[in-house]
């Protein structure tokens, strides 16, 4: 009898024991690591403004809030770009603890290796293109059909409302079609259209890149251009914006074109007529052959708000060239996930 319940107690024992263990496996969710790839396109030029080719990864140093940074990849121009340093090891992550999910696995997000550049262009037809419209749609036409064969190019256009025209696409005769079938129409939100341009481009990988030709200054948007500035600086993508005379009947568009492109690495152009304007579809079609690409993977930094990027050049020989790439981005900008954002609002009154 005494062995009987010697052997009920030691079931017990047991049968409780596996249940303390199983719930204690439960109530210890499995971590999941997010690793977010930055990237910084770089354009370098010397003191006549012509571009430096030939640098290697050694030749760049990047800070982020201070913080020297590794390369993780590398390309210049439309060259495939390579893999320097294998992803992060999700136990010894350089990211935040604050990053991590709770999920059943762990988890890296892979090296994309693209060549080429993903180009958005985004055309004004609003009702201050009356005048010489044919001539930007050449202007815009002769651009296509110059960029790399390895670039993919998005058509939109822009009055009030946005027209996705041509989604992204290696075919230039689609694009091309697109281009050709436009018509000018109503008051321009330029602003409205290139925060929802922005967001379309974010949704790819490799390099993003946004060319506006804007005819007139913003006569009816809902959002500020600071906040399209900064969702193109968090997300890397380089805003270049070529503005006709007839933009520049109002001074502060023409300030904040200069601000907007200067902060994601990009340029503004002022055509004063038709040559000046392909003269800087050019010179667009030129930075992108000339860009390096160049991405890390973020170390242990605290701050959750905005974080700046800092690029350097090594070596006293190097120090005389000049840099123009994006002055950083913000770590998440949940203000364009909520349904309160200019985002979503434009979106949902679009609906």
């Amino acid at each position: 009898m005494a062995n009987r319940f010697f052997l009920l107690w030691c079931f017990l024992l047991s049968f409780f024991s596996c249940l303390a263990i199983n719930a204690t496996a439960q109530e210890e969710p499995r971590v999941r690591v997010t690793v977010d790839l930055v990237q910084v396109n770089v354009a370098v030029t010397d003191d006549k403004g012509n571009y430096v080719t030939g640098l290697r990864p050694q030749d760049f140093t990047i800070f982020e809030d201070k913080i020297p940074e590794k390369i993780a990849t590398f390309g210049e121009g439309n060259e495939l770009t390579r893999s320097l340093v294998d992803a992060p090891d999700p136990k010894s992550s350089a990211s935040d603890s604050s990053d991590q999910k709770t999920s059943n696995e762990s988890s890296l997000k892979q090296i994309p290796a693209v060549a080429g550049s993903n180009v958005f262009i985004l055309f004004d037809t609003s009702n201050y293109m009356y005048r010489g419209f044919v001539y930007a749609q050449d202007a815009i036409a002769e651009f296509v059909r110059s960029l790399d064969m390895a670039d993919k190019i998005a058509f939109y256009s822009y009055s009030r409302d946005l027209s996705r025209a041509s989604q992204l696409t290696s075919d230039r005769s689609a694009v091309l079609r697109s281009v050709r079938s436009t018509v000018a129409g109503d008051e321009a939100a330029l602003y409205n259209s290139l925060l929802l341009t922005v967001k379309d481009a974010s949704q790819y990988t490799g390099r993003k890149v946004v060319v506006v030709f804007s005819n007139g200054p913003d006569s009816a948007s809902l959002v500020p251009p600071e906040d399209v500035a900064e969702l193109a600086q968090s997300t890397g993508i380089v805003i270049y914006m070529i503005s006709t005379r007839d933009a520049q009947i109002e001074p502060v568009s023409s300030a904040v074109f200069e601000r907007m492109t200067k902060a994601t690495g990009g340029k503004a152009y002022f055509a004063k007529n038709w040559k000046d304007e392909r003269q800087a579809f050019a010179s667009i079609r030129d930075d992108l052959a000339h860009l390096y690409s160049v991405s890390y993977y973020p170390k242990a930094n605290p701050n959750r708000g905005w974080r700046t990027i800092t690029v350097k050049l090594n070596g006293d020989k190097l120090k005389k060239y000049h840099i123009r790439t994006r002055n950083g981005y913000r770590m998440q900008p949940s203000q364009y996930e909520r349904q309160s954002s200019p985002v979503s609002m434009l979106q949902s009154a679009s609906q």
